[in-house]
């Protein structure tokens, strides 16, 4: 543990503390809650399809339908004949009103429309956590992200500072004549490189916090650092074909396709039900009233009810079930093949993920050694040019090495920690409480 916090120190090179406390993962996660558009966009879809549930249900319930209507009439009658007048004119109003009931007794497209409005809901529901688990993995690759950017910065502006007091030195070895113009101008064109890696690391730290920004909808704060309680740790299990196993009965990703097959199958179902006939039970009430008859006869008020059944049988329709069925047919077989991309899909990402965990302890515990080992070379690469044994060139090999092997083990960490969450999402249980373990791992 001593040795890990050393490393740790010595790699993670921490910005100054400013008064106020750095913003953790779990902080920024719940900016991202309620600033993310994705996400937000994603609660919306959300809410939308909750609403299938209750339209599919509406094609079994009963409906009514209220009607009326009032009209003023004036009718000019123009008399032939011997004797008659020549004409009249007559004006009187008509009102109406007329209430219909109609319940369904069979009708297998609506039954069947009402089946898949479930699973449109599960489909829904199912999206919606998985953009949700995807929200936790984007915010904590943007926070690491951001982390490995102002760890290349620091590291940058070491390999300069160190670079810089090479260039000194080799000036002043050349001018004394103890040291060639080839290791003043090798110094110089290291150091020039290094101001390049400089200007570069900090544009790349910009880019990573815009990227931050977009998520949470502000600058980026000050982030914690990692502390030197980080520990890498195997999966548990530590097994592939469980995680694999695992991904493919809970994936969200093969709910949402499962989803999608099971309604495109419905689908076929519900189109070869139109040829099927339909009954309904319908109830009638309607009034009427006219103020005068033709010619001045007598008004009326006029009230009917019925009561029936209705069928209708559909015989031709110009081939237009027959090709739905065989457009749904073919939707079928393309969720089908959706469904089996997807579950490869995720076997390969939960492949990917539990190797990235795997590989990823052995490569910290690898890359600790490298930096005890590239720092003992640079100091004894150090003390072998006092003695006259080394030169200019291998200190500033030696000093490179060491700068890499930081950077290498800085990325290393983050990546871990990425793939950490990557595989709980493959595997489709991923959470918050996930999320906060590796916040654990963070400065308080």
């Amino acid at each position: 543990m001593l040795k890990r916090s050393a490393l740790m120190c010595g790699m993670l090179v921490s910005v100054m503390s400013q008064p106020a406390p750095a913003a953790d993962l779990l902080s920024i996660f719940r900016e991202a809650q309620t600033a993310d558009a994705v996400y937000a966009g994603a609660r919306a879809s959300y809410l939308a399809g909750q609403e299938k549930l209750p339209q599919g249900r509406a094609g079994i319930l009963p409906a009514v339908t209220l009607s009326a209507n009032t009209q003023y009439n004036e009718r000019d009658l123009q008399f032939r004949g011997a004797g008659a007048p020549g004409s009249a004119t007559t004006r009187f109003n008509s009102n109406s009103i007329n209430v219909v009931a109609t319940q369904p007794l069979f009708r297998l497209q609506n039954w069947i429309t009402y089946e898949q409005a479930k699973n449109q809901v599960t489909q829904t529901e199912a999206a919606f956590l998985q953009v949700s688990q995807d929200l936790i993995v984007r915010v904590a690759q943007a926070y690491f992200d951001v982390l490995l950017a102002e760890n290349n910065v620091a590291l940058a502006a070491a390999q300069k500072t160190a670079f810089s007091e090479q260039l000194a030195q080799a000036r002043r070895n050349f001018e004394v004549g103890t040291a060639t113009i080839t290791d003043a101008n090798d110094a110089q064109a290291r150091h020039d490189l290094a101001a390049s890696q400089e200007i570069a690391a900090g544009n790349d730290l910009e880019i990573r916090k815009q990227a931050l920004r977009q998520i949470t909808g502000r600058i980026a704060p000050e982030l914690a650092k990692l502390s030197s309680r980080f520990t890498p740790a195997l999966p548990n299990p530590d097994n592939m074909d469980n995680w694999v196993e695992q991904a493919g009965a809970s994936s969200l990703q093969v709910k949402v396709a499962q989803a999608a097959l099971d309604i495109a199958t419905q689908e076929v179902s519900r189109n070869r039900s139109g040829h099927l006939p339909t009954l309904d039970a319908v109830a009638s009430y309607s009034e009427s009233a006219q103020a005068v008859g033709i010619q001045g006869g007598a008004g009326f008020d006029n009230t009917t009810k019925y009561i029936g059944l209705q069928l209708a049988v559909p015989i031709y329709q110009g081939g237009l079930t027959t090709s739905k069925v065989r457009e749904a047919l073919a939707n079928e077989e393309k969720a089908r093949q959706d469904l089996e991309n997807t579950k490869r899909t995720v076997a390969h990402s939960t492949r990917s993920a539990f190797l990235g965990v795997t590989n990823g302890v052995a490569q910290i515990r690898a890359l600790e050694a490298a930096l005890i080992s590239s720092q003992s070379s640079l100091d004894s690469t150090r003390l072998g040019q006092e003695v006259g044994v080394r030169t200019q060139v291998d200190v500033l090999n030696s000093t490179q090495q060491l700068i890499s092997t930081r950077r290498d083990y800085a990325q290393a960490i983050y990546a871990y920690a990425i793939n950490v969450l990557k595989l709980k999402a493959a595997a489709g249980t991923l959470t918050e409480d996930d999320l906060a373990h590796v916040n654990a791992w963070l400065e308080k």
